[in-house]
């Protein structure tokens, strides 16, 4: 499968990338192996995860994905093939989002630990922390990648504000810049990338992963009523997407997969798959059928009239 090169990292990505945030929430460790085999056999090879997924269960504590993700690298003898991505900063019981040099120093040690690994391929700022400044932060980074613990750095939920002074410290300091953003992007949501961050990316050749890029299922075409919430773990998330501009979206979502003999969640992920400044689209599945699906987006292109009819859709 064709890759994309990572901004200005030396990484490459198949166009999707796959989310870890179901392992050990939605996915028990068996299925999560077999998701995972599935989707490195399909030629794909980058998986997104976080030292927090999936603290929100009850009877967990955090570190359950990157548990799994440790376990099955291991046991398949492949981290040579697949591009690790975690994240650090959230509330891990801490009491706060923590980006300070002392708690980064600690939780890259623990995350490793987890993910039978020395290495991350690329680690994310999961997200901003006002009482941590920039070069803190950005100074732990150096260390860790001077140690040869990680190998790029990034950020995520950050806006154009917060992004273009963590690139101007890094700048002006000497320190590793973020060279990948990852943001919540999707066809339903689009106004907080669209415009002068996505055009901040472009323009300082950052790639972009984005996560939610099927609207936490909404885009799926799965939930239509309220009637349809109770289908899955996420289904109350789903719940303010049910609107006039919703039903819109999917009625486009219907029109084109319908040409493409494709599903609606296919065409979702393409459309962010083909938008300026995005690298890859991040999604998660639970099920084998669904991974042969996001195995289908990552190779699935739309025309200009089908991003023409979506794109009005989502106006």
């Amino acid at each position: 499968m064709q890759k994309r090169r990572l901004g200005q990292t030396d990484l490459s990505l198949a166009p999707l990338v796959l989310g870890g945030n179901v392992f050990g929430w939605t996915a028990d460790e068996k299925t999560s192996f077999d998701l995972l085999d599935r989707f490195v056999g399909a030629g794909l090879n980058a998986i997104d995860t976080a030292d927090a997924y999936s603290r929100w269960v009850p009877g967990n504590k955090g570190g359950e994905s990157e548990t799994i993700i440790g376990k099955w690298m291991k046991s398949r003898g492949n981290r040579d093939k697949v591009v690790v991505i975690t994240k650090v900063g959230s509330d891990m019981g801490q009491g706060r989002k923590d980006l300070s040099a002392a708690y980064i120093e600690k939780a890259i040690d623990a995350s490793l630990k987890r993910l039978q690994t020395d290495v991350v391929d690329l680690y994310l700022s999961h997200w901003p922390d006002p009482a941590t400044p920039y070069e803190e932060t950005l100074g732990a980074y150096q260390k860790l990648l001077d140690k040869g613990k990680i190998r790029h750095v990034g950020a995520s939920n950050l806006d154009a504000g917060q992004l273009r002074a963590a690139l101007d410290v890094a700048s002006l300091r000497g320190l590793p810049r973020y060279s990948v953003l990852q943001p919540e992007y999707n066809l339903y949501d689009r106004a907080s990338f669209d415009g002068p961050l996505r055009d901040l990316c472009m323009a300082e050749d950052i790639g972009v992963i984005t996560y939610f890029s099927l609207a936490k299922g909404f885009l799926s075409g799965k939930y239509r009523s309220e009637a349809d919430l109770g289908k899955s773990a996420r289904g109350d998330d789903v719940k303010n997407y049910l609107n006039a501009r919703g039903t819109r979206v999917l009625a486009a979502l219907d029109a084109v997969s319908a040409r493409h003999s494709a599903k609606p969640a296919e065409v979702a992920v393409a459309w962010v798959t083909a938008r300026p400044a995005v690298t890859a689209p991040i999604a998660s599945a639970t099920t084998l059928d669904q991974v042969d699906s996001l195995v289908r987006a990552a190779s699935l292109v739309l025309s200009p009239d089908d991003i023409a009819e979506l794109d009005s859709a989502s106006a």
